[in-house]
């Protein structure tokens, strides 16, 4: 639906009375010419930025006097060369949206001149943006989320197949058009091509604040620091989706002080499977993120899979907790139990395609161990462990919920305990030579002097773990998040550590911080 247009606008910047009668061919307050370039009736202001202002129009040369947008540049500033540079990102933006070409989710560019001011002529998308859509209906439920994300990266996928970074993903920027209902990726006023060469011929005195560098909270560091890549683009749409589940702006959502990530999950109700996803979007680290919208759009694709694996195996948890019960109805019901994580292995993450035979697999070792002996849950561990029973080697342990205990020198030797929690316990000197610990959460854990051995760590979080005097040796750290970790004085090889997540917080062995 076009916007109602009850006035003509007056786009003189020093106007002091822009509003004029449908009629007025001048301005009567500051005899300015109201046609622009002859064909353009500009009918409302819709926003105003460091760069200048945004309005609707009529476009009189089109039988439907079409209402279209129309971007004005003009910098805040007065400065010579601030306002050189402005020129030329605004032609960049023209060549970016012209090499974007035609697709029926970005709105068409029509037309661009120089008038006084430079000018750009936009197609306009009537419809509620998702900002507006959270404020009127309330955040977004999973279902939803896993909806936006197969909608927009599919768009996403196309810009970034142009070579083109959007460099401003956030709500207020996505659409979702009244007359199809389809989202629509708008305003490329932060898009630029090329930006290092322009910088390198600017003044470096130059105040480069003014100039579109995103939105700050959604845009990531390395595109602050005026190197964005496809990745920022990725990690703008998984703060976008932050603000969708939560209803909350960047700068509302708590942050880790050490790594500077967003402790954005606590209060969600998410499956695992998309909380690993969106965790993944939202790495500060480029090296670790995903690195464009296809990528994201392989791991969505799993989800299925994961999705499938993760009942199979909560179903199979509920079980054999209720034989445990008959057996012994004095031990108490798990109290995390409805918390649990239930993802499968990674590689489902990775590679869907192998997911079926992944699942299948997994499903005829679990019928196995399930024969063999009913699977201890994580109040039967503490029970147990209480007892002095510190024995679990060899164990079938996947998802235990074992958070803030000490579990000193407990032998987990050769135990499977994939996808477990061990945040913030004590297990100093513990024994987990050749254990699973796929995607296993170490994040806080006091792990001095525990025995890793051929452990397999692969993707699991050890962010601001103790693993000083930690025997690693052979270990699998493929991915797994040593940020803010503390090496020193551990048993690992420098390749071990090159192929897992660190930042210049960790500790490494020789007691120095940094990426080794």
């Amino acid at each position: 639906m076009n916007p109602e247009v009850n006035f003509l606008y007056c786009v003189n910047p020093a106007c002091q009375k822009p509003q004029n009668s449908l009629e007025a061919v001048n301005c009567l307050s500051c005899q300015s010419k109201l046609l622009l370039k002859n064909r353009y009736l500009v009918c409302n202001i819709l926003g105003k930025g460091g760069f200048g202002s945004t309005f609707s129009a009529i476009d009189t040369c089109n039988q439907e006097k079409q209402i279209c947008v129309i971007k004005q540049l003009r910098p805040i500033s007065d400065d010579v060369q601030t306002y050189e540079m402005a020129k030329q990102f605004f032609r960049r933006e023209v060549q970016t949206l012209d090499k974007v070409g035609k697709h029926p989710q970005i709105p068409s560019l029509i037309d661009y001149f120089e008038e006084d001011y430079y000018y750009l002529v936009q197609e306009f998308i009537g419809g509620n943006n998702l900002q507006q859509e959270v404020v009127e209906k309330g955040p977004f439920s999973e279902d939803s989320i896993k909806q936006f994300l197969s909608e927009i990266l599919p768009i996403l996928d196309y810009i970034h197949s142009k070579k083109v970074i959007h460099r401003d993903i956030k709500p207020a920027n996505i659409i979702r058009r009244e007359k199809d209902k389809q989202l629509v990726l708008i305003d490329f006023g932060a898009v630029k091509n090329d930006i290092n060469s322009v910088m390198s011929r600017s003044n470096p005195n130059t105040n480069l604040t003014n100039f579109a560098i995103g939105t700050a909270g959604f845009a990531p560091p390395e595109q602050l620091s005026m190197r964005p890549v496809y990745a920022s683009d990725v990690y703008a749409l998984g703060v976008t989706c932050i603000y969708l589940l939560t209803g909350k702006f960047p700068k509302e959502i708590e942050t880790d002080s050490k790594t500077a990530e967003f402790l954005w999950s606590k209060d969600l109700d998410l499956s695992h499977s998309l909380l690993k996803v969106l965790s993944s979007m939202l790495e500060v680290s480029v090296k670790h993120r995903y690195k464009s919208a296809k990528d994201v759009l392989i791991a969505l694709e799993s989800l299925p899979y994961a999705d499938i694996l993760a009942q199979s195996m909560l179903t199979s948890n509920s079980a054999q907790n209720s034989s445990l019960l008959k057996l012994n109805p004095k031990i108490p019901k798990s109290r995390n139990l409805k918390n649990q994580n239930t993802t499968p292995p990674t590689e489902i993450m990775r590679d869907p395609k192998r997911g079926l035979g992944i699942l299948s697999t997994f499903k005829n070792n679990q019928s196995e161990s399930s024969s063999k002996s009913a699977r201890l849950s994580a109040d039967n561990v503490l029970q147990l462990y209480e007892q002095g029973n510190k024995e679990f080697s060899g164990k079938n342990l996947y998802n235990l919920s074992l958070i803030k205990v000490s579990l000193e020198k407990i032998k987990f030797s050769g135990a499977k305990l994939i996808q477990s929690s061990f945040a913030q316990s004590n297990l100093s000197q513990a024994d987990f030579e050749k254990a699973s610990l796929i995607g296993v959460v170490f994040r806080n854990t006091i792990l001095h002097k525990a025995q890793l051995t051929e452990a397999d760590l692969q993707d699991a979080d050890l962010t601001n773990a103790d693993l000083s005097n930690a025997n690693l040796r052979n270990a699998n750290l493929k991915d797994a998040n040593l940020c803010g970790a503390n090496l020193h004085n551990a048993f690992v090889k420098k390749e071990q550590i090159k192929i897992a997540k660190t930042n210049w917080k960790t500790t490494m062995p020789s007691g120095k911080r940094g990426i080794w």
